[in-house]
């Protein structure tokens, strides 16, 4: 039961990061977006790097750098660009992508094994995206080169989630989660710096988009990691990854608060996904 409330959990906080990623583009552009997160996150969980270096083992050092590649810094550039152009909703159900780039990478790369069970799971829940999907592509979304850029973040995903099951089942969640943002700190100063972002924060309006971006780095990033990694760790990549099949569900709703109305296709969409979760076992 508690991996469902976990799942539960990360999948509102994530699927309202889209929103909060589309408040902040108001004012800020996709590079100060992500590096603004990014380091957000990292100031959060700073204060547990003297613990986590403390029982870091030389031989976790790449993994874990890896993981803040794949994992942190790729998808929150690309999600934040893809932004521009796609709407909150429909990039939230196109992040519904990974638990199927988890499941191939992890049995052709890191020796998952693949049973009936997750397949058809998979096809259930990718069945409740699909028509969470048709009215978004139906009436607003026009199929170009930003769709790429999610995809890839997907990609990215699911080959760090298979890397933290791999090599780091025995590093705690949270010192995964703030070395791996502690490494790619440096250059997100950098591009704070360079990109005179303190400048653009006098602006009208630009502290209200701050605060959405503040909120985005510190719940929907550093605290989801830890609830997220330590997901993986107590039960598996692809059950982990199912939590992007709640994004999207979250994700709409709130493009329904804000523009849309709600349908009967939402709903359908995600009751279904919601039945291809809840078919994993207790061993999953």
């Amino acid at each position: 039961m508690k991996k469902y409330i976990i799942l539960l959990i990360l999948g509102l906080i994530w699927g309202s990061s889209f929103i909060l990623m589309k408040k902040g583009l108001e004012i800020f552009s996709p590079i100060q977006i992500a590096a603004l997160r990014l380091f957000f996150a990292f100031l959060v969980l700073s204060p547990f790097l003297y613990k986590a270096f403390k029982n870091l083992k030389k031989e976790i050092i790449f993994p874990l750098f890896l993981v803040s590649l794949f994992g942190n810094t790729f998808p929150a550039f690309l999600f934040a660009r893809a932004q521009q152009d796609l709407d909150s909703s429909f990039v939230g159900i196109l992040n519904s992508l990974t638990p199927i780039f988890t499941l191939l990478l992890g049995t052709i790369f890191f020796s998952v094994s693949l049973n009936k069970k997750k397949i058809i799971s998979i096809l259930i829940s990718t069945l409740g995206v699909l028509i969470l999907c048709f009215p978004q592509i139906n009436h607003n979304i026009m199929f170009d080169s930003a769709i790429y850029l999610v995809i890839f973040a997907t990609f990215f995903y699911g080959l760090s989630i298979n890397i933290i099951s791999k090599y780091l089942k025995d590093l705690d969640s949270l010192s995964i989660s703030s070395i791996s943002l502690f490494l790619i700190s440096p250059i997100c100063v950098f591009l704070i710096f360079y990109l005179d972002i303190f400048s653009l924060i006098k602006e009208n309006n630009a502290q209200r988009s701050l605060f959405y971006i503040f909120i985005l780095g510190t719940l929907c990033t550093s605290i989801a990691l830890i609830f997220f990694n330590y997901l993986i760790k107590i039960t598996t990549p692809v059950f982990a990854s199912y939590v992007t099949y709640i994004i999207p569900i979250v994700a709409v709703l709130w493009g329904i608060v804000i523009y849309e109305e709600i349908t009967s296709i939402s709903l359908l969409g995600g009751l279904i996904i919601l039945i291809g979760i809840f078919l994993l076992n207790n061993k999953d």
